[in-house]
């Protein structure tokens, strides 16, 4: 609650001072910064959260190309060794 409070005094000469205060319940609130040194600590662990995940997802995609690559490189040397097995059986057999 808000409470304003006029005080008069009269000097003997005649003359009147009048002074005026607002009483309020509750304490004004100071800022202190908190309030923005928490937003910033926040921006600062989502922009850390975002790049890892980045970072996470990145080398998933890497692993996965490489497993590729080997799988690829394994059906090749089977297609060669079958090549070769289909070679000496034909020199085997004279070509039949």
């Amino acid at each position: 609650m808000t409470e304003e409070r006029t005080t008069r005094v009269e000097e003997p000469d005649g003359s009147t001072h009048t002074t005026t205060t607002v009483v309020t319940d509750r304490p004004e609130k100071s800022g202190g910064g908190m309030g923005i040194g928490l937003i910033l600590v926040l921006l600062i662990a989502v922009a850390a959260a975002i790049w890892a995940f980045t970072s996470m997802s990145n080398s998933e995609v890497a692993k996965d190309t490489a497993i590729e690559n080997a799988a690829n490189d394994v059906g090749n040397a089977a297609q060669q060794a079958g090549d070769a097995v289909q070679d000496v059986a034909n020199d085997v057999t004279d070509g039949e």
